[in-house]
C-alpha cells in the first residue's frame, strides 16, 4: 500500500522477482552461446563459449611453420582474444537489455 511517499513494497518485490527471472534466463542463454574470433585473415579461428571457455581452435596448415612457432602462438592468442571480446560484448548487450539503468547501482557488481 502506497501513501504517495513510500514505494509499494509488494510491487517492488514483484519487479525484483521478475528481474531475477529475466537475469537467470539471460545467463542460461549466455552459457549456451558461442562466439568465433579470427586472426591472420581467418587462418586461425577460435570458438569461445559464454563461460569464456575455449571450445575449438582451427589452424590452417599454411601457418604451421616449425621455424616460426612464435607467429602461430600469437595468432592463436589473437583469435581467442577476439572471440572472448565478442562474448563480452554480447553478454553486456543482453544484460543491459534486461537490467536497463540498474547496472550502475551499488550492490550490483559484476552484473555486466
Amino acid at each position: 500500500m502506497s501513501n504517495g511517499k513510500m514505494p509499494d513494497l509488494n510491487a517492488l518485490m514483484k519487479q525484483a522477482q521478475k528481474l531475477q527471472g529475466d537475469v537467470n534466463k539471460i545467463q542460461e542463454e549466455l552459457a549456451a552461446m558461442t562466439c568465433d574470433g579470427a586472426a591472420g585473415g581467418g587462418l586461425v579461428t577460435a570458438t569461445v563459449n559464454g563461460q569464456f571457455e575455449v571450445v575449438r581452435v582451427k589452424i590452417d596448415k599454411s601457418v604451421v611453420d616449425p621455424n616460426d612457432i612464435g607467429m602461430l602462438e600469437d595468432l592463436v592468442v589473437a583469435a581467442i582474444n577476439a572471440a572472448a571480446t565478442k562474448v563480452r560484448e554480447v553478454s553486456k548487450e543482453k544484460m543491459s537489455s534486461v537490467m536497463g539503468g540498474l547496472g550502475g547501482l551499488p550492490g550490483m557488481p559484476g552484473m555486466f
